[in-house]
């Protein structure tokens, strides 16, 4: 059905999960605007979680900014790593530098209504955090499992919330939206994967990837940053991981940590999103894209902008 006035719709945008492809939801949201469609309510999970807050307090621009000045160096200067029993990286940094981009300090002065979705470790109950401090919200989204340290709020002990619901349509429409407008970031995960899979043991030894001697230059870079600061610590347990990262494996520790759980929410999200149907579903096709690779914002953006004008004309 197309939709022909939006003048008594209110909109709602589910930001889904999805880590460095999140910098597509910027995309999305600047195709909303070139489209004259206004979002009423905002719901975000992990990096949905980030990018909905700076949208929600209206400062979507400066984010963009930021996010395409980003290179490896500065992206390694996130990562506080502390490896405690509950994760690898602290996630103070990455706290810090979200309350350097916005003003207002509680989910209730955003200009548009937020929520943000987290997972309660102890039960798996789907948390919405629709109140109280933001930076706090957005921190507990985006706790990935293994790799940041578990957030704490209200006596719970909360983690990313894609782990139940990484496009938290049903959210949204519970905030009052008559439309929802769905991003999912992960759904061509595994896909890709099967097939570049194929594409390597069918060339064999001969095989010539366009971009391969860069991604080498990029994991050499990760490999190392992450290296010297596990190296900083005096901790038997990181023994074993030391060894792993200065062998160099393919896929490194944090690869293998993340990618599992993207794969996992590419299946949630499809079992989801069939429960809670949005009203308009956008896949940008990012699952090149590796979880680190912050660096390629424009990339992902310039995805998600397409993407989006694609299903926008044809709905409205």
């Amino acid at each position: 059905m197309k939709i022909s006035s939006q003048e008594n719709l209110k909109i709602g945008i589910a930001l889904g999960s999805g880590s460095a492809r999140g910098w597509a939801h910027i995309g999305v949201i600047e195709a909303l605007k070139d489209s004259g469609i206004k979002v009423d309510y905002i719901a975000g999970t992990s990096i949905g979680a980030l990018v909905g807050a700076v949208l929600a307090a209206s400062n979507i621009d400066k984010l963009k900014e930021i996010a395409l000045q980003l290179d490896w160096k500065q992206i390694m200067g996130f990562f506080d790593v502390v490896f405690p029993k509950s994760g690898l990286i602290d996630g103070k940094k990455i706290s810090d530098f979200i309350r350097d981009h916005l003003q207002e300090k509680t989910i209730e002065e955003l200009p548009i209504p937020f929520c943000a979705v987290s997972t309660n470790l102890a039960t798996g109950q789907e948390i919405v955090i629709k109140e109280g401090d933001v930076i706090e919200a957005v921190r507990a989204s985006l706790s990935v499992p293994g790799i940041f340290t578990p957030a704490k709020k209200d006596g719970m002990i909360m983690v990313d919330g894609g782990l139940v619901n990484p496009v938290p349509v049903n959210v949204v429409r519970d905030m009052g939206a008559d439309f929802v407008i769905a991003v999912d970031l992960n759904h061509d995960i595994i896909e890709k994967r099967r097939s570049q899979k194929a594409l390597i043991s069918g060339c064999g030894n001969n095989i010539t990837n366009k971009g391969s001697g860069h991604d080498i230059q990029i994991k050499n870079r990760v490999l190392k940053a992450l290296n010297d600061q596990l190296g900083t610590l005096d901790l038997p347990a990181l023994n074993q991981i030391k060894h792993w990262m200065t062998k160099d494996p393919l896929p490194n520790i944090f690869e293998v940590l993340m990618e599992s759980v993207y794969i996992m929410e590419a299946q949630i999200s499809a079992t989801r999103l069939k429960l809670h149907p949005p009203d308009l579903l956008i896949q940008p096709k990012l699952g090149h894209i590796r979880f680190l690779e912050f660096n390629r914002a424009q990339e992902a953006i310039d995805v998600g902008y397409q993407e989006a004008m694609k299903k926008i004309k044809k709905r409205f």
